[in-house]
């Protein structure tokens, strides 16, 4: 029985921490590919050897379940889908998903198929149709997000959203495929949405979304994904404060094993339009939006690649790093930008490595330095990530030897 017991325990400390164990999930916004210059971005720009996994996003469904390509004549007529799991043929070892839902895609028709039985089982077929047809290797359901926004029933989701993973588990188990999920990251959001135990026993693992923390949406300036408090916030009430730490807790106390728990990190900045260029830190007022990306051209939204660009070109800009929560943040005139970078982007995996995380999830690969035009290599934000993770495994291995934990 010992010897038994200590096999089994070996081989947990050493599966754990085995460097391969840790993933890198990179998710690709396919729309990247209609972007003009430097900000266009193809599957064929994707390094298929720095993540694990590569998720396609999106598909979508309608009401009665029936899962779709959002756009067909990119992701079928094109070719893209296919294109996409093909990149398996350059590393076998990648694993490629294709994840329904996203932002746009909203609530109220996952609540609806949900909820109904019959809408369930159409929605497992056809998703599992997809996935057959073209090659992935699993389901990133992102649904956002179960009893919010434009949800139709309500707090059923919560129990509704269990039971349909429960039963793509099954289903999925079959052939041998992935199922994982994204969720939103604090408490005071997540505890409207899941059941945590119940999603963490049917998933492959988690994909916590520790980013949108603050944005033009706030008042004051605030950081996109702050490691910790921020300079100018009250430690009085520090736990409901939104950064990745109290996150992370809150989803590993509330039934999450940290082997199912993969951290998001943004690869791009919100900005904001500060009411007073002089009050200028963390947490000064502020109204609306700032810059635009030239590429994503999105509100109050900027690209790592853009933002970077942006920094080594226009010298007049200050950045500045807060001490307390770990990522930079730079200004000029009534802009103001919270971004992330080599360094913060070295604490936030130093941190997952530190609670045995599954690994890093990142939004999105298409707006890391893919060209290389910042002086730090290109994929600079993916690479630094690959690297702590490696020096993660390899230090937990050595401090934890076989049988020990």
């Amino acid at each position: 029985m010992g010897l038994i017991l200590l096999f089994v325990l070996s081989f947990c400390a050493s599966a754990v921490f085995a460097n391969d164990d840790k993933i890198v999930v990179c998710y690709y916004g396919t729309w990247a590919t209609y972007r003009t210059g430097l900000g266009k971005f193809d599957v064929d720009d994707i390094d298929p050897f720095l993540c694990t996994h590569l998720v396609y996003a999106f598909i979508g469904i309608n009401a009665e379940g029936t899962a779709l390509a959002l756009d067909p004549e990119l992701d079928v007529e094109r070719g893209n889908f296919k294109n996409f799991t093909s990149l398996k043929e350059k590393n076998p070892n990648l694993k490629t998903l294709v994840a329904v839902g996203g932002w746009s895609e909203g609530s109220a028709n996952y609540s609806i198929m949900a909820a109904e039985p019959e809408y369930r089982q159409n929605f497992i077929n056809t998703s599992l149709a997809m996935i057959l047809e073209y090659n992935f290797d699993g389901l990133d359901v992102d649904w956002e997000y179960p009893n919010r926004r434009d949800t139709v029933h309500g707090e059923d989701d919560i129990e509704n959203f269990s039971t349909l993973l429960k039963e793509l588990r099954e289903e999925f188990d079959n052939y041998g495929l992935l199922l994982t999920v994204a969720v939103s990251a604090v408490e005071e959001a997540a505890v409207q949405s899941y059941d945590v135990p119940s999603v963490a026993k049917y998933v492959d693992y988690i994909g916590v979304m520790t980013y949108d923390m603050h944005g033009a949406w706030d008042s004051v300036t605030g950081h996109n994904a702050p490691l910790f408090i921020s300079e100018g916030e009250s430690a009085e009430n520090e736990s409901t404060l939104y950064n990745v730490n109290n996150a992370v807790q809150y989803w590993l106390s509330a039934g999450c094993p940290p082997e199912k728990l993969v951290m998001g990190v943004p690869f791009y900045g919100r900005t904001f339009n500060l009411s007073d260029p002089s009050v200028n830190a963390p947490n000064s007022p502020s109204n609306g939006a700032g810059l635009a990306g030239p590429y994503t051209a999105e509100s109050g939204y900027v690209g790592y690649n853009e933002f970077c660009y942006i920094l080594q070109n226009e010298s007049s800009w200050t950045v500045q790093t807060d001490n307390l929560a770990k990522v930079p943040y730079a200004f000029l005139d009534y802009n103001w930008v919270s971004f992330d970078n080599v360094e913060s982007m070295t604490a936030k995996v130093e941190y997952a490595n530190s609670f045995n995380l599954r690994g890093i999830m990142l939004w999105s690969i298409e707006t890391d330095d893919f060209h290389g035009l910042c002086g730090e290599g290109t994929f600079p934000l993916l690479n630094t990530i690959n690297t702590v993770l490696a020096e993660g495994s390899t230090e937990a291995r050595h401090n934890n030897p076989p049988g020990h934990h």
